[in-house]
């Protein structure tokens, strides 16, 4: 944030009719996304959510308790606006985008926007499709890695594409969200990759029982050393996402960075999605600088994840759900922030007399 703009946020806050500080969070999100946007107030009033979708291999591991064939089943739930995500996008003003970055099976034909070309959607409007399917699900990576580089940096091409549509049709705030059985799983030896101690990072996602929890602790053990090492810094990061992501874990990687690229703020929601951002800031360190953590799951490893990556969360409400659910929420909070600013009189511009000081509340 440049020092001008922390300046002239900062003077706005202080000059609205309120005891200096009081809005609390609220304030330093304010500040956040004066200084991500690089204009005072911000403005967050075209909001989307983007939930990426996409299947893993290793769940032929037994280690879900969902059959894979739920997320294409929960691809139509989103598009006949009947999910969790969608309800809380409806309450929050987000249009909802559904992407199929690498669903194992074929989805129905509906139509599908282009990235390049398409008008984003009416706030409030039916769901959104992008069909960017790179794989029909990445292979189990207990045998082998769950991509190859060049699928791997297809899916973060397409996750920079939707951020240039994102960036492009006006949205100030993204939202992202995820869909994809077994993406805790494949979440969890990512960041086991990146430097976490899996340990940490295993859990029962959906709600294992403790035999299976065992077996995926042991599948992601074997698969760690079977494809490691992982050396610091990007080329290690990269071969770790290779390794171990998922398409849909890939693509909101390759979406983060391109929203940090366009510098459109970010909301994150829940483990498998904050296991991508982790893998953005590795590739590129300055994409922490336009996220926000929407919400903390109940799934253990997600406080270290965000820790780490200096994010507190907005929202704590022990969810773990996934779609892009607390990333709504605590976007929503987000979009509250800055109609603060917009809105609220100010002394300047009133006959109100400020406290004498900072320490007098109303």
């Amino acid at each position: 944030m440049s020092d001008t703009i922390l300046a002239d946020m900062t003077a706005l806050l202080d000059d609205l009719t309120k005891p200096k500080g009081s809005l609390g969070k609220l304030e330093d999100y304010a500040l956040r996304m004066a200084g991500i946007q690089g204009r005072v107030p911000p403005r967050a009033d075209r909001r989307a959510v983007f939930v990426l979708a996409g299947d893993h291999g290793v769940t032929d591991e037994g280690v879900s308790l969902y059959p894979r064939d739920v997320t294409a089943q929960m691809m139509a739930n989103f598009m006949a606006g009947g999910a969790a995500v969608n309800v809380f996008a409806r309450a929050c003003g987000f249009d909802v985008y559904a992407v199929d970055a690498g669903v194992a099976t074929d989805l129905p034909a509906w139509p599908a926007l282009d990235p390049e070309r398409s008008a984003p959607q009416e706030s409030g409007g039916s769901p959104g499709f992008f069909g960017l399917k790179a794989m029909r699900g990445s292979a189990n990576f207990a045998r082998g890695p769950a991509m190859t580089d060049r699928q791997f940096a297809t899916c973060l091409e397409n996750g920079r594409r939707l951020a240039l549509f994102a960036s492009r049709s006006g949205y100030e705030l993204v939202a992202v969200g995820d869909m994809g059985i077994g993406n805790t799983t494949s979440a969890a030896a990512l960041l086991s990759a990146l430097g976490f101690c899996p340990d940490d990072m295993v859990d029962r996602g959906t709600g294992i029982d403790d035999a299976t929890l065992e077996r995926k602790r042991l599948v992601i053990a074997g698969a760690l050393d079977a494809l490691g090492p992982f050396p610091a810094g990007p080329g290690g990061a990269a071969r770790a996402g290779a390794a171990f992501c998922g398409p849909e874990l890939a693509t909101a990687a390759g979406l983060m960075l391109g929203l940090a690229d366009a510098r459109v703020a970010c909301v994150l929601d829940g483990f498998p999605i904050t296991a991508a951002a982790a893998l953005a800031c590795r590739l590129n360190p300055d994409a922490a600088a336009c996220m926000f953590a929407g919400h903390q799951s109940r799934v253990r490893g997600h406080r270290p994840v965000l820790d780490a990556l200096g994010l507190d969360p907005i929202v704590s409400l022990d969810m773990r759900l996934g779609e892009g659910t607390g990333a709504v929420l605590g976007g929503f909070v987000v979009g509250l922030a800055c109609r603060v600013p917009a809105e609220m009189a100010r002394f300047s511009q009133l006959t109100v007399s400020k406290a004498p000081s900072d320490e007098v509340d109303y």
